[in-house]
Order: structure tokens, then C-alpha cells, then sequence
């Protein structure tokens, strides 16, 4: 039934609405790793106050996260209110459009946290349930919401994924102690901030490093969350000379899940990575990241499906792929120590950046953590 004008009653109906959007938000997380290169969404149906059927959407179960729940509901979806993450579709894709199944079951009212990003659904789905005589409340929790789709807001305006830097140093911006050994990288932060990346890392649909790293380190590069995620952690590296040895553990441990960008290299040196089932891409040689020209491989991941990228680079490459332009959100991780002018720098030359938007502060242990919007995926989306 509609919300009573009676006074309160507004402000009781409001703490409801976010009540159960948060339920909602705690499934759409469940979504991630999931769904890309879908958005991650959860939907609870609620009738007469309690909870009647919920669901979260798989990419590979088709199902969007409105019909889970109908499913689960059945005929006690019949005057429930929908709470769902995201404006539910209005168009025949893999699937057919949730606004028709919604109103066929007997949805008397739809909350939506935010409108969908995607130019084919943007109000449209909002519309159609209106024209059905479903009531429509938009907006709750709208924030929560959309960071947990920042990449597919990116991703399906533009084509190109969202990409996160990463970055943890001392408080002087310092990455690793003067004299640091080869392959033998020292930890500034604690487990903590480990964990977090690992949750960071399951997020994204690939990791992006720089030779430098490589060659320093000696990385993994997976993701050790724990968490189910439907395809591999795609690994990316930019290596303008393909110097990537065929013995690192980025390459022994591949499984059709590293991808190497270059620009020119001997034919030997790339015959030596394909055999061992690596996946080299050249392309043109015009500027920026590590030698790379960024927006020609990120166009490529795009097409590949990657939605959203995370980036744990070295000095000179974050400098560079920060000075693109094509940086998203930054998160820096501080330890609380201080390492000297003779540490190796964060980044290796200054940086032009744009003023950070909606950053925030959050403490993990003995270390925090400084995360902020270089440019919003969402902007111009009411």
C-alpha cells in the first residue's frame, strides 16, 4: 500500500526503505566476481514485512537478480515491494526485461537505489514500471550503490574499463627501503591492508603492472581473496621492449590469464613467450604509460570485457599512467613509518592531477588508507 501522509509515518517508511536496501546491497556484493561484465546487483522482495524471495545476479546463471528473487517468491511476489540496487532492465538481452516480469508478478512498488548507467536502460525501466502503475521510489542509498558498480558505469559509456591505482608507501611516499634486493619485495603495511587488497584484486577483472615490477619482484599477481569469482583475474603487463622473462612466476604460472603489451621487441624474445602459451599484443608506438600508448590497450581490454582494472605498479609506471589521464579512483595505503630521501619514490616524476572527488579515510590496524575519485563514471546520471 502507499505510504500513509500521517505524521512520521514518512520518516518511519524512509528507515525501511534503507533497511531493506542495505539487505539488497549485501547481496549485490555477492554479485562481484560474478557478473562483470553485468553490473552486480541483489533484489529483496518484501511483503507484509518480511522478507518473501531474494537473489543476486551470476552472469553465467543468466538470471537477473529481480527474477532470482521472483523465482524464490513465487506467488508471494503478488503485492511485495521490489528493493533492488539497480534500475531494473527494460530490453531484450541475453534475458528478457525484469520491469515485465515485475509487473506480471504483482510488484506493487519497485525501490531502486540508482538509475543504470547503460544509455538502453538509463530511466526507461523507471518508466515502463510507472506505465505499469507500479509505484517507483529512486535514490536510496544511492551512493553504496553505485560504487559497487563504478566499472560498469565506466565500461558501458565508454567502452573503456575503470581503472583503480594502487599504491602502498611509508608516510614520507616512499614504496620500498633503500638497497632493497631483487625479488625479495619488503612489506610496509600489514595483514590487514593485505586482506584489503586481495578484496581490491577480486573486484577487478584484471591487475595492470609494469615491467619495472616485474623484473623488481617477481610477482604472482592473483588474487588469494578466497572469494568465487566466474573467470580468472586477468594479468596485464606493460613491457615496451617485452623484456618479461619466460621463468617469472607471472609466466609459469599462466593459465591463459597474462597478457603482455608491447611495442617493439625482437622476434625471438616474443616467440619465447608464446610458446609457453602467453598472449603478446603490439601496439602502435605513440607515448605515455611505461612506453605504452594507454588508450589503444585499454580499448583492447574493453573489447575483451574487461570492465575494471587495478593497478600495482612501480615508480615509474604510476607516474606515467597517472599523467594519462586515465586513472579513475586512487587508493593509498600508509604505513606508519618513514623511510628517507635514499627510499625509491612512489612516483618517479611529478604528476598533473585533477582535484580528488569524494575520498575518503579508513583505518586497517596500525595502517590507513586515502581513497578518492580522480573522475566520477557516474557523472551526468541524476
Amino acid at each position: 500500500m502507499p505510504r500513509s501522509s500521517q505524521p512520521g509515518d514518512a520518516a518511519i517508511g524512509e528507515e525501511e526503505d534503507r533497511r531493506w536496501m542495505k539487505r539488497a546491497l549485501e547481496l549485490a556484493e555477492k554479485s562481484v566476481g560474478l557478473a562483470s561484465p553485468n553490473p552486480a546487483v541483489g533484489c529483496v522482495l518484501v511483503r507484509d514485512g518480511s522478507v518473501a524471495g531474494e537473489g543476486f545476479h551470476q552472469y553465467d546463471a543468466l538470471d537477473h537478480a529481480e527474477i532470482v528473487a521472483l523465482k524464490q517468491a513465487g506467488a508471494r511476489a503478488a503485492r511485495a515491494t521490489a528493493y533492488v540496487t539497480l534500475e531494473p532492465c527494460n530490453h531484450y538481452g541475453r534475458t528478457g526485461p525484469c520491469t515485465e516480469a515485475l509487473a506480471q508478478a504483482g510488484i506493487r512498488r519497485v525501490v531502486a537505489a540508482t538509475q543504470d548507467p547503460n544509455p538502453r536502460v538509463c530511466g526507461l525501466g523507471f518508466e515502463r514500471l510507472r506505465g505499469a502503475g507500479v509505484e517507483v521510489v529512486t535514490g536510496v542509498l544511492s551512493e553504496e550503490a553505485r560504487r559497487i558498480n563504478d566499472g560498469f558505469a565506466k565500461f558501458t559509456r565508454t567502452g573503456l574499463p575503470f581503472v583503480t591505482m594502487k599504491i602502498a608507501c611509508s608516510l614520507d611516499g616512499r614504496i620500498a627501503p633503500a638497497g632493497q634486493l631483487p625479488g625479495a619485495p619488503a612489506w610496509l603495511t600489514g595483514e590487514a591492508v593485505r586482506g584489503e587488497v586481495h578484496r581490491m584484486r577480486h573486484a577487478a577483472d584484471a591487475l595492470l603492472t609494469g615491467i619495472g615490477t616485474v623484473l623488481t619482484d617477481d610477482p604472482l599477481l592473483t588474487d588469494r581473496s578466497g572469494l568465487p569469482r566466474r573467470r580468472p583475474l586477468m594479468r596485464v603487463v606493460l613491457d615496451s621492449a617485452l623484456r618479461t622473462p619466460p621463468g617469472s612466476q607471472l609466466v609459469r604460472s599462466s593459465h591463459g590469464d597474462l597478457i603482455v603489451f608491447f611495442l617493439d621487441a625482437a622476434a625471438e624474445a616474443r616467440q619465447a613467450l608464446e610458446a609457453r602459451g602467453i598472449r603478446v599484443k603490439q601496439l602502435p608506438c605513440s607515448g605515455s604509460a611505461a612506453g605504452i600508448p594507454l588508450e589503444p590497450a585499454l580499448r583492447f581490454l574493453g573489447e575483451s570485457g574487461i570492465t575494471t582494472i587495478l593497478v600495482e605498479a612501480g615508480a615509474r609506471a604510476n607516474a606515467a599512467l597517472l599523467n594519462s589521464g586515465f586513472v579513475d579512483q586512487l587508493v593509498v595505503f600508509y604505513a606508519p613509518t618513514m623511510l628517507g630521501s635514499g627510499a625509491l619514490p612512489a612516483l618517479a616524476t611529478s604528476v598533473a592531477l585533477p582535484p580528488i572527488q569524494n575520498f575518503t579515510l579508513k583505518r586497517f590496524d596500525e595502517d590507513f588508507a586515502f581513497a578518492g575519485y580522480l573522475r566520477d563514471p557516474w557523472a551526468g546520471i541524476d
